[in-house]
């Protein structure tokens, strides 16, 4: 039987993709931040290859961009345990936990998205729950909160995740003299969506985007985020760990 409902797309794509060895994936992603027109901006470029065997295994190898400045990254995820390097030959690398935001913010796993989907389903989103949007080939699920204050929001799922990315650079304009409580903190939007094959129920693409408003001397300062994932086929190699890291 063809799913019908959201959830039932999601069990349909989870299946889907565990019937490949792994996949591998194209990741566009940016950060911004705008205050008087000013702005600070990181773009991020990186392929990602998610092996399906358990347990999870993850590598990812990517140049963050700042200023028409390059910096390499690379990421493994093992298991629970992520690693993390950045600064090519000569960095050092980074491990712990995936439930440590700072190691967390730095994974990009397109298949992990069906899981947080799933919770989404649970949570009932915005008022709206899961929408999903089927067009010629091909059908969207799709988890949006519109404007709104972020004390409203904030129990959300998909905000939480959206805040999860918000606090360090909230931490950073903290220490910097920007003194706005939670609860003058605006979204402007939150959206997060998975394209799925039609026919096949593979992920085609993974969308994640919001943009938060932040009271500062009479104005505001707005921090956007916006990350792409695209499917570019499969992937038959193994995921093992460089000598040496631990």
């Amino acid at each position: 039987m063809k799913p019908r409902t959201a959830e039932e797309f999601l069990v349909a794509a989870k299946e889907a993709m565990a019937g490949e060895k792994g996949w591998t994936f194209n990741v566009r992603g940016s950060e911004k931040l705008v205050l008087q027109g000013e702005e600070n901006a990181a773009v991020y470029k990186a392929t990602v290859r998610r092996a399906m065997a358990e347990p999870r295994a993850l590598h990812s190898t990517g140049t963050i961009y700042t200023k028409g400045m390059g910096k390499p990254e690379e990421i493994f995820v093992v298991g629970d345990t992520g690693y993390v390097k950045e600064g090519g030959s000569g960095g050092a690398w980074k491990h712990g936990s995936l439930t440590d935001p700072e190691i967390a913010n730095k994974v990009e796993d397109p298949v992990a998205v069906l899981d947080a989907f799933e919770g989404y389903a649970e949570d009932g989103g915005a008022g709206g729950g899961i929408s999903f949007i089927k067009t010629a080939g091909q059908v969207e699920l799709q988890v949006r909160v519109s404007s709104a204050t972020l004390p409203a929001v904030r129990e959300l799922a998909v905000v939480k995740k959206a805040r999860r990315e918000l606090n360090p650079t909230l931490e950073k304009l903290r220490a910097a003299g920007v003194t706005a409580p939670e609860s003058r903190i605006a979204v402007e939007r939150v959206m997060e969506s998975v394209v799925l094959d039609a026919s096949t129920y593979r992920i085609k693409a993974h969308t994640f985007r919001f943009a938060f408003s932040i009271p500062y001397g009479g104005q505001s300062i707005r921090y956007s985020y916006d990350v792409t994932e695209s499917n570019e086929g499969t992937f038959e190699g193994t995921i093992t760990l460089p000598a040496g890291v631990k």
